[in-house]
């Protein structure tokens, strides 16, 4: 079976998509957001449903992902600037989180800020 939508990426909170989805839809792209009125209701269960799921229809995917990509926000280090990664040296990463164990499921501000790399999937340190 094909699949019909495309899910572009997920957002902790509702707020946090507006943006993209004024930008796409104004492309000309209908946007659907998945579990956005489950959040806006309460917001603190973002984490066990995996936040707010951005789709788009599959035929609309790859121009989608292209607008999303140029004005999406990068990890910025701590004076400001582009997190570089060590190894492309790309400047396109964002903060990831790992949460493993249950305290930093439970307690995810607690976790030390990781950076992963979206060109060449790396997962580092902030330096």
């Amino acid at each position: 079976m094909k699949q019909k939508f495309y899910t572009i990426g997920s957002f902790e909170f509702p707020a946090d998509v507006q943006i993209i989805k004024g930008k796409l839809e104004s492309e000309g792209i209908p946007v659907f957001l998945l579990d956005e009125n489950t959040l806006n209701t309460d917001p603190l269960i973002s984490n066990a449903i995996g936040g707010v799921k951005l789709q788009v229809y599959y035929k609309d995917s790859e121009r989608a992902l292209e607008i999303y990509n140029e004005i999406r926000a990068y990890a910025l280090d701590d004076n400001g600037s582009l997190v570089v990664c060590p190894n492309c040296k790309a400047k396109r990463s964002e903060v990831y989180f790992e949460r493993k164990g249950i305290f930093y499921k439970l307690f995810p501000f607690f976790e030390k800020r990781k950076y992963k790399c979206l060109n060449c999937g790396i997962i580092t340190k902030p330096q």
